[in-house]
């Protein structure tokens, strides 16, 4: 791929080169800090589902609330997650990036905050909705950021670096809910979440400058948003991204909404060893991450890496729904510990090369295309999350099944849609190939 030219900055603001090369080949420390604040953004998500994580069986007593209730506060932040990018995502083509980013994390602030004082669950079910829908302005704009900045292999590796920083976050926040939960409620953990929203906030403020410059914005209202993403979903390998994209994400949301319930209910771990393995599992969706982005990232074609992490998907997801099924007998803890560590750690080859492929298919619009990208990913996560709670709290055959069904339809998607046999696939309509894949 070729470089980009770099927009005309803001005097007042640092200058930050747009080109296909590392983010701190001249910026030095203030590359770093912008690296560090957009994976705290991205970070985001994982902040708020995974160190509530734990509460979840404490929410349930503590409200009078059945689980398939509570699971509703996880799918109700998801769902405003989805819907809140889809209105960001163009608000940040037209006035540039700092604003609607501040204005979503002031809002994320004060919906975390009233999810500490929730009476009840519809209460908290709402405050929920609330807190993604202003979450979103993190996601969208982090992504929108990164494809203002870099190009080609550059934005690839970029995205494995974001995944090594807000990787972190989902190591670090359960640990940290689990402790939280020693000497308090859930209700602190929210208390926790809003510090930390606070805290994200105010570097963003001081730190992160405008990256879309006045004259590449969109001077259009919703009208030309809609034209926009109407676009990029007719590109056909776009879309085959994308939906590839969203449904990998509902396998690993099922994961997220049914393994507190799983590990603690059914083997019957602590509050502290589920969230020690679900750190481990972490660290290995990070792991094989900076493999992607270190090794294998202008070595081998990008959608042949996607191919094998989603078979490694499938085939984790298949070995537990046996499991669960009793066809290898009574099995303890530990085999299906091995076997959810297995399809974590295939994530990391797998959301970040589908993001990559599909935002190196749009020059413009990056934030409807990033919009669209989070959207679908958290819309299919959302439905995924009660599906995984319907046969009830003693059970993991739904979890495997909503894993292993959402694995074979990303599968489905991108071989149908992005046929990465065809190098015509590869090629956009201004006659530049757009993916490794190109050179298979």
């Amino acid at each position: 791929m070729g470089e980009r030219g770099g927009p005309t900055q803001d005097v007042s603001q640092p200058a930050i080169p747009k080109a296909d090369r590392p983010p701190t080949h001249s910026l030095g420390v203030t590359g770093l800090l912008v690296t560090f604040i957009l994976g705290g953004l991205a970070a985001t998500p994982p902040l708020a589902m995974d160190m509530y994580l734990p509460a979840l069986p404490e929410v349930t007593g503590s409200l009078h609330a059945p689980a398939a209730t509570v699971q509703l506060t996880l799918t109700a932040c998801l769902a405003g997650m989805a819907f809140g990018q889809l209105v960001v995502g163009p608000m940040s083509d037209r006035w540039g990036r700092r604003r609607p980013l501040l204005a979503g994390l002031v809002v994320y602030v004060m919906a975390t905050a009233l999810c500490a004082l929730a009476p009840t669950v519809e209460f908290l079910v709402a405050f929920r909705l609330a807190q993604g829908l202003a979450g979103a302005a993190a996601i969208v704009i982090a992504r929108a950021v990164v494809r203002d900045l870099y190009d080609g292999l550059a934005m690839a590796r970029f995205f494995s670096t974001l995944m090594l920083i807000s990787g972190v976050a989902p190591i670090i926040a359960p640990l940290i809910g689990g402790q939280i939960l020693r000497v308090t409620d859930w209700r602190g953990v929210f208390v926790v979440l809003t510090v930390v929203g606070v805290l994200l906030a105010a570097l963003v403020w001081r730190r992160l400058p405008e990256t879309l410059p006045p004259e590449e914005r969109h001077s259009g209202g919703v009208g030309e948003a809609l034209r926009a993403m109407r676009g990029l979903l007719a590109d056909r390998p776009f879309a085959g991204y994308t939906l590839a994209g969203g449904f990998a994400f509902a396998a690993l949301f099922a994961y997220i909404a049914a393994s507190p319930f799983v590990i603690q209910e059914i083997y019957g771990a602590s509050p502290q060893t589920f969230s020690l393995l679900f750190g481990l599992n972490s660290v290995g969706l990070v792991a094989v991450g900076q493999i992607n982005g270190k090794v294998l990232v202008g070595r081998v074609s990008l959608d042949r890496v996607l191919v094998v992490g989603l078979a490694v998907v499938i085939l984790a997801a298949t070995a537990l729904l046996l499991m669960s099924l009793g066809v290898f007998g009574e099995v303890g803890l530990v085999p299906v510990a091995a076997a959810l560590f297995v399809l974590m750690s295939a994530m990391g080859i797998t959301l970040p090369n589908t993001q990559a492929l599909a935002l190196q298919r749009t020059k413009h619009a990056a934030g409807s295309a990033s919009a669209l990208l989070g959207t679908s990913s958290f819309l299919i996560g959302a439905v995924a999350s009660p599906l995984v709670g319907i046969a009830g709290e003693d059970t993991a055959v739904p979890m495997a099944v909503v894993q292993l069904a959402a694995a074979l339809v990303a599968l489905a998607c991108f071989m149908g849609l992005c046929r990465p046999w065809n190098r015509r696939a590869d090629e956009r309509a201004d006659g530049r190939a757009v993916a490794e894949g190109a050179d298979s």
